[in-house]
């Protein structure tokens, strides 16, 4: 990997729809996917729709065993920088909204991830895949 790819996940009204958009108008690949979200390729940068009801503010979702904000945006970063930046965190008394772990273990989207919140609240993810052809692989 050159640079690190972006990484957005975001709430949806309907899960139908955003596949049709991303993956049929703007021709996305889809990748993994549960009862209430979806990855997509966006020209090489995971998108995650989350999907909430249009009256209910869904804050999280269950991902993995783990409460994941729905709104969050962060990077996908190789082993080692995500490795040094867990680090740097943990020793500048950083708290973790989700501590570094690695999540997917043994299926095709195994990742090692972390979520911290900025100063104003904001969830931020920084996850690394061990082989990056995978951050798209489904298990099937």
């Amino acid at each position: 990997m050159t640079r690190p790819r972006f990484h957005l996940a975001f709430p949806v009204h309907d899960l139908a729809a955003a596949r049709a958009f991303y993956g049929g108008t703007l021709g996305c690949p889809e990748g993994r996917s549960a009862p209430d979200w979806v990855d997509f390729d966006l020209f090489g940068h995971q998108i995650v729709a989350h999907l909430v009801s249009e009256t209910d503010q869904v804050e999280s979702h269950d991902v993995d065993g783990e409460d994941v904000p729905v709104r969050h945006f962060g990077l996908i970063l190789e082993p080692k920088a995500w490795s040094d930046l867990a680090a740097r965190l943990s020793a500048a008394g950083v708290e973790f909204l989700i501590p570094p772990q690695t999540r997917f273990q043994g299926q095709a989207g195994e990742q090692s991830t972390l979520f911290i919140r900025d100063p104003s609240g904001n969830a931020l993810e920084f996850k690394a895949f061990g082989d990056e052809s995978r951050i798209f692989a489904r298990d099937v």
